[in-house]
């Protein structure tokens, strides 16, 4: 069960904003910024992951005892592929116990802003822990899916339990409440596909081709975008 640990990122200040929902004229630029800063001084970014072998006929992860995913839209997303990585990811507890503290002292809105920056890096976070995992799995010959999350369609957030214990997430403290909440909050469980491209796929062929997926008849290919 590899532990990941990110280098060094800027958090990123539009997507700061995104999640806080704020238009231009809300928040001036210094409270953005300083949020950010005080984000990157005090979050630990920690991953972990496993590898798993999949069922995709009877969306069944090879864990012990078996992983059956539920939901029409896992299936879908998990079409054709062999392998799945099930990861977890956190920020630890500190950024955590300052946004609530900030908020008692009655800075709401640097509190508010703390809180979308935090959400900001666990994602960021995430982003660089695929991108590793992706470098591992591509020399193994497999191809990613992007990563799909308990919540996401008709997945039930229901199996937490289970990606919590399959990908070791106790391991860097990620617990679960009983409203099936993750803790620390700015936390996150995903399940990354992995498949093989089709002997007939172009992009096996020649790497300097440029591969167009709309005029690819391969409908199905887990590829396609």
């Amino acid at each position: 069960m590899p532990i990941f640990n990110p280098p060094y990122f800027e958090i990123d200040k539009s997507e700061t904003k995104r999640y806080a929902g704020l238009k231009k004229s809300e928040f001036k630029e210094e409270i953005i910024n300083e949020a950010c800063e005080l984000a990157r001084l005090i979050i630990n970014p920690t991953g972990i992951w496993n590898m798993y072998d999949y069922d995709n006929k009877t969306q069944t992860i090879e864990t012990e005892p078996k992983f059956s995913l539920q939901g029409s839209s896992i299936e879908k997303h998990l079409k054709e592929c062999e392998k799945v990585i099930l990861l977890a990811a956190t920020l630890g507890i500190e950024v955590e116990e300052k946004i609530t503290s900030l908020f008692e002292e009655g800075k709401y809105g640097l509190s508010i802003i703390l809180d979308a920056a935090a959400t900001a890096a666990i994602e960021q976070s995430a982003d660089l822990m695929e991108k590793a995992i992706g470098d591992q799995v591509n020399r193994m010959g497999y191809k990613m899916k992007w990563r799909f999350s308990p919540g996401y369609g008709d997945w039930p957030i229901q199996q937490q339990p289970e990606m919590i214990k399959h990908s070791h997430g106790d391991a860097i403290g990620i617990h679960l409440t009983e409203s099936m909440m993750l803790e620390p909050r700015k936390s996150i469980t995903a399940v990354i596909g992995l498949y093989k491209l089709k002997d007939n796929c172009q992009n096996n062929n020649n790497a300097e081709i440029t591969h167009n997926c709309e005029s690819c008849n391969r409908l199905e290919c887990p590829a396609r975008r």
